[in-house]
């Protein structure tokens, strides 16, 4: 009996019409029923699984084209040049600036990649630490990953809001305020209070370590438009003021 043969030029030439197409429809395109005939057409024309869909979809690499990330997607199916999401993965970590959470790769590659940064985290094959209450993946070599976790850091605290920008502006608050007088630390927390809003009065006593009745008092003189300073000078202080002498010159 003649055994059948199977050509991979028509496997080449439907993904050249069509670009990528899964297993199922290949092993039509061949007419078999048998899996690996079409893994060994496929190899002998250089091919890629999809990072996407759980590397379902298949294409040529000479169909590929990748942009300048490494990346091809058609539709929602992703391609790589590093081949498996894994290796895709790690290799962005490693060559990132600042590392990456979670859901920026996530967000970059268009795919779940929470099970494959468990899995290299795991295998010590990248790093990662908490920064902003998120865990930030980064390359496992300790200079590296330093570098990435200083640009990070530098990243995080020019965001509005981060804990980085708000400690720094605490510390200028105390400072300003230290180097006030009496009643000016008084109406500069009163200040302070009402920019903060409800509560504020308990926030800044807290901060300035003031009784919060202080801040209350220099919160509603402020309201008040009470806006007269303490003079600088005594009663009576100063020049004399020069009268008139209705009576003329004076005569020697």
């Amino acid at each position: 009996m003649k055994t059948a043969t199977y050509q991979a030029a028509a496997i080449q030439e439907y993904l050249q019409q069509n670009k990528v197409a899964t297993l199922d429809v290949l092993k039509t395109v061949l007419g078999t029923t048998v899996p690996m005939t079409v893994f060994r057409k496929l190899k002998q024309l250089t091919y890629l699984s999809s990072c996407s869909h759980r590397g379902k979809y298949y294409t040529l690499h000479r169909i590929a084209q990748f942009d300048k990330s490494g990346l091809w997607r058609v539709g929602s199916i992703l391609f790589s040049k590093q081949g498996t999401l894994l290796d895709t993965v790690e290799h962005f970590v490693l060559r990132s600036e600042a590392g990456y959470t979670a859901e920026e790769l996530r967000t970059l590659l268009s795919v779940e990649v929470k099970e494959p940064l468990l899995q290299l985290w795991t295998e010590t094959r990248i790093a990662r630490q908490q920064i902003e209450g998120q865990y930030v993946y980064t390359s496992a070599e300790v200079s590296q990953k330093r570098q990435q976790v200083l640009f990070r850091r530098q990243r995080e605290s020019a965001k509005p809001g981060s804990s980085f920008l708000v400690q720094a502006v605490k510390a200028a608050v105390v400072l300003f305020y230290s180097l006030l007088n009496e009643r000016q630390r008084r109406l500069f927390a009163g200040l302070e209070s009402i920019k903060q809003g409800r509560g504020g009065d308990k926030c800044i006593a807290q901060l300035l370590r003031l009784d919060v009745h202080t801040v209350a008092k220099g919160r509603e003189e402020l309201l008040r438009r009470d806006r007269e300073i303490s003079r600088n000078r005594q009663t009576g202080a100063g020049r004399k003021s020069v009268k008139k002498n209705s009576g003329g010159d004076s005569a020697y």
